[in-house]
């Protein structure tokens, strides 16, 4: 039986351990070994890389994937995307969504991972559809996650639904890491029941029962798995591709990856991995095992911003409260899944909570478009004495939000004019307004300085 691999070091690794601050530069000198070591895919986009790329590394992410894809040939290039929400923290009309996915894959993306954060699939529709017609793989997800109100026979349902939205494949985002091996086997075994296209699996080390767990899930037949790179590996990142691959090897699986290729693409992260843990941005937390992660259920993304957050605070002393508030905070929601956008959204109310010494005397914004239906359905029921305070008689929102929203792409491109240089740049403002317009000014400088340099040196050859 072949197994596939995921490579999961340009994106989920990197923001699992450093909050997504690995700029191109770090990894550009190693694309081609990857793409030549045997794996399934290369997990390089989305998720947050956009956000960061303009926020932190001054880079056009879509600048970005096209140069991956210049090194990349064979290897199928895959993406995160939070369905309705892209990008974001907020639904985007269906244009801007069907653009999106247009111009990702003309830009280098084959391979389109798509959830949606409550499982409300209707959420995710309309990418899926889209994905479909630029004839690029669709891969719908289950957000994984323990409640009184989840169980086994509600993920083969779920499973269907997907199915019935003709994707491609089906992967389980267990994006804490608290699937147990148990729980993998007969979850998965219950998915291949029920559904007829592969199903792929993806957790992380958090917990330390991902690699046991990646082991029992392919007993019952799963199809993929996600791995990172050893040197970006563990603690809230993925589950060793090394480790795994040696496992799967010695009982018997195929999967493809070349030993020899692995040790070069590992030998050239260990000094990317220590130049990180030098200057602090490798917090040593994020890269032990803990346990604790099954009570609150916290995605080693939202654990490495939440840290980052409280040391800007000078709060970090006050993790541990946090981390105890957020499954009361998810109590209260109805028990989503936490995955961006929810997870950012409960460990920044948990927070709140907690360093105002009064449990929701600050609600945020996002919360209350929540709590008013802007999201999709709440997987359970939410504290009505919240809702009461939040929408203060305000009926809440049954229907698609999405439904709601007037188009916005051709709109907001006009008015750009002449500060967006293409398709992408609308795209870009559209998902991070602020951002967008900081990097056009910069790059419009940028431009301008080498523009004036270019002058001054014909000048000089001239004389």
């Amino acid at each position: 039986m072949k197994v596939n691999f995921t490579e999961t070091v340009l994106r989920d690794a990197n923001q699992s351990l450093i909050a997504t601050r690995m700029p191109f530069s770090d990894f550009e000198g190693i694309l081609e070994t990857l793409d030549n070591a045997g794996y399934y895919s290369l997990e390089c986009w989305g998720g947050a890389t956009f956000d960061s790329c303009l926020r932190y590394l001054n880079e056009d992410p879509w600048q970005r994937l096209r140069k991956i894809k210049a090194k990349v040939k064979k290897t199928k290039l895959q993406m995160l995307l939070r369905g309705q929400n892209l990008l974001g923290y907020k639904h985007y009309p269906d244009d801007v969504v069907r653009r999106f996915v247009e111009l990702s894959v003309k830009n280098g993306i084959d391979i389109f991972r798509i959830f949606d954060a409550l499982n409300d699939f209707r959420n995710i529709e309309v990418a899926v559809d889209e994905v479909l017609k630029q004839g690029a793989h669709a891969q719908g997800c289950i957000c994984y996650t323990t409640s009184p109100i989840h169980n086994l026979e509600k993920y083969a349902q779920l499973g269907k639904e997907l199915e019935a939205l003709g994707v491609h494949s089906i992967c389980v985002k267990d994006m804490a890491g608290i699937l147990g091996p148990q729980e993998a086997y007969d979850l998965i075994k219950a998915l291949k029941e029920s559904v007829s296209v592969p199903v792929f699996l993806h957790t992380h080390s958090t917990t330390g029962l991902g690699p046991i767990t990646y082991v029992k899930a392919i007993e019952a037949g799963c199809d993929g798995i996600d791995t990172a790179i050893s040197a970006f590996s563990g603690g809230t990142s993925q589950p060793a591709t090394e480790t795994l691959n040696y496992t799967l090897k010695q009982m018997g699986y195929d999967t493809g990856l070349k030993d020899d290729m692995l040790k070069q693409i590992n030998d050239y992260f260990k000094p990317i991995k220590s130049k990180y843990i030098s200057n602090g941005q490798l917090d040593a937390f994020v890269m032990g095992t803990e346990t604790d992660a099954l009570t609150y259920q916290i995605p080693g993304g939202m654990l490495s911003n939440l840290i980052a957050q409280l040391k800007a605070q000078n709060a970090i002393n006050k993790l541990e409260e946090v981390l105890a508030e957020v499954p009361n905070v998810r109590k209260d929601l109805g028990y989503p899944p936490l995955v961006t956008p929810m997870s950012q959204m409960v460990g920044v109310q948990a927070a709140a909570n907690v360093l105002a010494g009064q449990r929701y005397k600050n609600v945020s914004k996002e919360i209350k478009a929540y709590l008013r239906g802007e999201y999709g359905r709440a997987p359970g029921p939410v504290n009505q004495e919240l809702v009461e305070k939040v929408l203060n008689g305000e009926k809440p929102i049954t229907g698609r939000f999405a439904d709601t929203l007037e188009p916005a792409f051709e709109k907001t491109k006009k008015e750009l004019g002449s500060l967006a240089k293409s398709d992408e740049d609308v795209l870009s403002y559209i998902a991070f307004p602020q951002l967008a317009e900081r990097f056009f000014k910069s790059r419009e400088a940028g431009f301008e300085r080498v523009v004036a340099y270019s002058i001054s040196v014909k000048q000089e050859e001239a004389k």
